[in-house]
Parts: structure tokens; C-alpha cells; sequence
């Protein structure tokens, strides 16, 4: 008898992937949906669809009803304040703990936090990220199994999308720290992983990453990117304070009412050293990851092209 999986976010970047995966492994996939979701990467599937969003109790009571684990993917990694992300981050875990404390009593919850989650006081993102895990540890005690990607990447990606128009247009990549490490994952390595997890719940928190955990310097991530896009561009080191600068200008385009990709809290999280993923840390018994940076990168730059997000080469 097929299990079922209950999913938020599920036409985001990862949970689209994530998805796909569920059902490839023998799951029967629920989704929470504002409408009737149409995705090509879904072709041949059929999963449930529950009409809301995560201000509607109801609706999420009906995602997770009979559920054998209900993974929460939905958040924002952008907003224009810090209650835009609150009401996403923390209270939409929140709602999510109730519903599955009530309609889905005794699953596995997994719910899709941040690396980031690991430093809160970087940013808002980082904060209520980590505080989404609070709250719903909070309702769901050891049924919760939190995961924390790192940077996660690949086909259908917009958020790393302006790393590799960079590499394909600019004759300069700029490089940070040299001590810096950043840890990266694929979106088809992190989708395994998370659905490894519904099947197999360890609770607590647990971190994810692709064959490098120790994670990847600015000169290395800025060199595979340029590789991927046929560039080499000059790599050029820039001082602390001239990123400060420029997340200072986003803070206040951010504070104008825009919501920039750049701003001060995220440019504390590009500036921190340590993205990387300790020993022992990680979900050891998961599937092994199956993409290394330098294919992953190859493969997402031809997906951008192909799709028309990239200028051909």
C-alpha cells in the first residue's frame, strides 16, 4: 500500500523536485496549492491538491489528514520586512505543527529549514528561519526532523540565476574571504535526501549538502561558474566594506519598498566564513549525493539556455 506524503511549498524550486521524487520512490504526493497547479515537471503525475495557503488552518488540517509524513518546504527567502518574513517563516510553521498534531497524529514531520538558521542574528531570514524551528519543535517535540540545506542550485532556479549571468556578461567576479567555505547541493541531491528523511525521521535537526561538506571557497565557486558559462573572466578580491556599501544601498531600495536581492542582512550572510557542514552533522545513513559542483553547475547553465533565462553562448 502506497504511503502518503503531505507537502507545502510544493511549486517552489525545491518542492517542485521534491515532488517528483516522492513519487518516483512509490509515494502518493498531497499538495497545498493556491490553484490547480500546472508544472512540466510533474508530466505523467497526479498528485492530491488541498486549495490554500498557510494562513488557512483548514485547508492545512486537510493536507495532513491521514498523512504517513508531512514535509513542510514553503517559506520566503524574500520579503520586504521582518513580519512579511515572520508571517511566512514562523507562523506558517506554526499552523503547520497544529494541523499535523491534529489530523496526522504520530507522523514524522519534516520541515525545510537553513543553513542559515544556524547563525539568526545575521539577518531576518536567518532569524526567522530559525525560529520556525522553535516554534515547531515547540508543538511537535520528537516527532520533528528539521533540515537544513545549504545553498541549494540547479535547473528552474532563479535565486542563483544572477550568479551565472554575472559569469556570462561581466569581465570581473568578485571574491570574498579567501578563508570563506560555502557548502552547495543539488536540487535533485536534496530532494533524495529530504524524501529519505520522510521515510526514514531521526528527529532533531540534520544538515545536507552534496560530496564536499567542508563546503567550497569564493575563488572555486566563482571559477566553476565562469567554467560552466565557456567565461574566464578576472576573479578579484573586494574589500569587506565595499560589500557593506552595496547591501547598505539594498537595505535602502528594501526600505523604499522594493525587495532587492542585496541587502544588509544578506550581505552579513555572504561576508560570515563559515557555511560549511561539520562532521557528523549531516544525515549519514541518507543517500549519497550524486552531483559534483563542477556537473551541477554544466548542467544548470544549459537548463538557463535552453529555457531562455541565459543568453547562449
Amino acid at each position: 500500500m502506497s504511503r502518503l506524503a503531505a507537502v507545502t511549498g510544493a511549486t517552489g524550486f525545491l518542492g517542485r523536485r521534491l515532488v517528483a521524487t516522492l513519487a518516483a520512490e512509490g509515494w502518493t504526493v498531497r499538495v497545498l496549492c493556491r490553484r490547480d497547479p500546472v508544472d512540466a515537471a510533474w508530466r505523467g503525475l497526479e498528485p492530491q491538491v488541498v486549495l490554500g495557503d498557510l494562513a488557512d488552518l483548514a485547508a492545512l488540517k486537510r493536507l495532513c489528514a491521514g498523512a504517513d509524513a508531512v514535509i513542510h518546504v514553503a517559506g520566503v527567502i524574500k520579503a520586504r520586512t521582518r513580519a512579511d518574513y515572520e508571517a511566512a517563516n514562523v507562523e506558517g510553521a506554526r499552523r503547520l505543527a497544529l494541523a499535523a498534531g491534529v489530523a496526522a497524529p504520530g507522523a514524522p514531520v519534516i520541515l525545510i529549514s537553513s543553513l542559515a538558521a544556524r547563525e539568526p542574528q545575521l539577518s531576518d531570514y536567518a532569524g526567522t528561519k530559525r525560529a520556525g524551528e522553535t516554534v515547531a519543535a515547540e508543538v511537535l517535540g520528537p516527532r520533528l526532523t528539521v533540515a537544513r540545506p545549504p545553498v541549494v542550485y540547479g535547473p528552474g532556479d532563479w535565486e542563483t540565476l544572477s550568479l551565472f549571468k554575472a559569469a556570462t556578461k561581466s569581465p570581473v567576479l568578485p571574491l570574498l574571504d579567501p578563508a570563506a567555505r560555502i557548502a552547495m547541493i543539488h536540487v535533485e541531491d536534496a530532494s533524495r535526501q529530504v524524501a529519505w528523511l520522510a521515510g526514514n525521521p531521526s528527529g532533531g535537526v540534520v544538515s545536507l549538502s552534496d560530496e564536499r561538506p567542508e563546503g567550497y571557497s569564493w575563488r572555486e565557486l566563482m571559477g566553476e561558474a565562469a567554467r560552466a558559462c565557456g567565461r574566464t573572466p578576472a576573479l578579484v578580491r573586494i574589500p569587506a566594506a565595499a560589500a557593506r556599501l552595496a547591501g547598505l544601498v539594498g537595505e535602502a531600495r528594501r526600505l523604499m519598498g522594493s525587495t532587492p536581492m542585496l541587502s544588509a542582512g544578506k550581505t552579513r550572510a555572504l561576508l560570515h566564513t563559515d557555511w560549511s557542514v561539520p562532521q557528523g552533522e549531516g544525515a549519514l545513513a541518507a543517500p549519497p549525493p550524486s552531483i559534483g559542483l563542477s556537473e551541477g553547475f554544466r548542467q544548470t547553465v544549459r537548463w538557463y539556455r535552453a529555457a531562455g533565462w541565459l543568453e547562449a553562448e
